[in-house]
């Protein structure tokens, strides 16, 4: 289904709140692993498979970006398909790659395939700016020759020899886009201040089982070029850690009892330590994570995003709504999107005590008294953020811009619903009941 219109008309997610999120959800594959390993792809010799891919709008833009250069792909299930083998072109259309960042990513492989591509500068969620210069740099050190003309990226690489990179900057994108190129590169190629990511060592292991000679430790990778790559064995992703961290947010600003199966809590060691420092009553084992109702206030916190293994900038805005529940002042410093607070004016307006001072958000939850409201998301985690205070909240909200969630979380509306929450996706102009009835989440 389309979730951004039907008939035409823009949709939203109108959320009765108040209501607590008990029993179990299922975590899908992560997308953020996925799209950089349907990139990856691009560098087999052979169809490939992989599973538990979730059905999301980016990963149905990505697919189609490699379509549209001659790729084939079949998503059925949780199952997708590619055959790289048919691909006669490696250009990726402005129109398909302004709508997602990752779509960038497809230059590293066309690289080092086919030794030339073109790529338009990205899109994605307007949280500030992620220039590609350090990709372009990197993949200079490999040989490759580029130019910026138009908005469009054009690059060649007659032949790529390893050789040793420094990143200057952590960055997710260049990390894969380089080690993506490097893998059919001449001689061994070394990066250091690599991301760490599980997402990035998702790639690493799916370039293994390609038959790249890659391998990682801690912020390095060092990469051997073979001559070809091909697929024996369908490859499965690691599950959504932005996800489970999203409804584990929910379910403890819920007061809920809620199971969360099919994770991994060893990715998300610094969310779950900072929800236990708050009072949260989680427990884990390798692929559940339990969330029991909370037992008297939670406290405030003060955190700092980090690459990881800190806290993720992709759940800040949600671990922001939660601290509208805690008793005392939190405060939230943003040290990797500088304009990732866009979400905090819509907080205002469902009754949250939250201001920003330049890169940080200071929340006091003994002030905040979340009500329902129409708001609008404008980014993918900022509209997720919006649907925990929504849940939270006392009374109907009406959050527009759900197309943002659509992108990267499979069968929101779906997975709430089964676990106690009251939604559905309504047409923009839905009239909302007079929500003055309640004094919100305290």
């Amino acid at each position: 289904m389309n979730n951004e219109s039907q008939n035409g008309s823009p949709r939203a997610l109108f959320v009765g709140g108040g209501k607590p999120l008990n029993g179990e959800v299922k975590i899908s594959g992560a997308k953020n692993a996925a799209l950089p390993l349907i990139c990856a792809s691009i560098l087999s010799d052979s169809p490939v498979t992989l599973l538990n891919v979730p059905h999301l709008d980016d990963v149905r833009t990505i697919c189609e970006v490699l379509a549209s250069m001659g790729a084939k792909c079949e998503h059925i299930g949780s199952r997708l398909t590619i055959d790289p083998t048919t691909i006669f072109r490696q250009n990726a259309d402005y129109e398909l790659v302004r709508k997602m960042r990752a779509s960038f990513t497809v230059m590293g492989p066309l690289l080092a395939k086919y030794g030339r591509s073109e790529v338009a500068l990205p899109g994605g969620c307007a949280i500030g700016p992620r220039p590609v210069d350090e990709h372009l740099r990197a993949l200079g050190e490999l040989g490759a020759v580029s130019e910026l003309r138009k908005g469009i990226v054009y690059a060649k690489a007659d032949h790529l020899v390893g050789t040793f990179v420094n990143f200057n900057i952590i960055s997710v994108g260049a990390t894969q886009n380089v080690m993506m190129a490097a893998t059919r590169a001449e001689g061994v190629t070394t990066l250091e201040n690599c991301a760490e990511e599980p997402e990035v060592h998702d790639l690493v292991s799916f370039l293994q089982s390609l038959g790249a000679d890659v391998a990682m430790s801690g912020r390095r990778i060092e990469v051997r070029g073979v001559k070809s790559m091909r697929q024996i064995e369908p490859y499965s992703i690691i599950p959504d850690r932005v996800e489970a961290g999203t409804y584990l947010l929910a379910a403890v600003g819920t007061g809920g009892d809620l199971k969360l199966s099919g994770c991994r809590p060893s990715h998300m060691t610094a969310l779950i330590e900072r929800l236990r420092d708050m009072g949260a009553r989680i427990s884990a084992s390798e692929s559940m994570l339990h969330v029991k109702p909370v037992e008297g206030p939670l406290a405030p916190a003060n955190i700092r995003t980090q690459p990881y293994p800190g806290f993720p900038t992709d759940l800040q805005p949600q671990m922001c709504a939660l601290l509208t529940r805690a008793k005392g002042v939190s405060i939230v410093t943003e040290t990797v999107y500088e304009q990732r607070f866009s979400f905090i004016a819509e907080l205002q307006r469902m009754g949250a005590a939250i201001i920003q001072q330049e890169n940080a958000a200071i929340i006091d939850g003994l002030k905040s008294r979340l009500t329902g409201a129409p708001v609008e998301g404008s980014d993918l985690r900022g509209a997720a953020a919006l649907t925990i205070a929504a849940l939270m909240a006392q009374g109907e909200s009406l959050i527009a811009g759900y197309s943002h969630m659509a992108r990267g979380y499979e069968n929101m509306v779906e997975k709430l619903n089964g676990i106690g929450a009251n939604v559905r996706l309504v047409d923009r102009t839905y009239k909302l009941k007079n929500n003055n009835n309640g004094n919100g989440s305290h």
